[in-house]
């Protein structure tokens, strides 16, 4: 993961101007929607979802936290991590016809 750091200072009116290789980084440009997310004593910025679900919000701080702190963490089963591997090795472009039978 890149780490960019920036600093910005906050004017009397609480308005803070994101620094701009933070901005490119995120591809940010006027109009666009952040997140601001207090944990502890630090704020994370991310770009606004526009499927913003409480619940999903909710599961991933959860799931945070128990990474955090070591808690219901454990490997997956090795028929799983087989399976995984073997799906990003198989190349199916979007664009690209599916054959045999697909029931949806």
């Amino acid at each position: 993961m890149m780490t960019i750091r920036g600093m910005a200072t906050m004017t009397s009116k609480g308005q803070v101007t994101l620094p701009k290789a933070i901005r490119q980084a995120l591809n940010l440009d006027a109009g666009s929607r952040l997140a601001f997310i207090l944990l502890g004593n630090e704020i994370v910025i991310t770009r606004e979802n526009e499927h913003n679900d409480p619940a999903v919000a909710s599961f991933l701080n959860l799931l945070e936290q128990d990474i955090a702190h070591g808690r219901h963490v454990s490997t997956l089963p090795d028929d799983l991590v087989k399976s995984l591997v073997t799906a990003l090795e198989h190349n199916q472009g979007h664009d690209q016809e599916i054959s045999g039978d697909v029931d949806l």
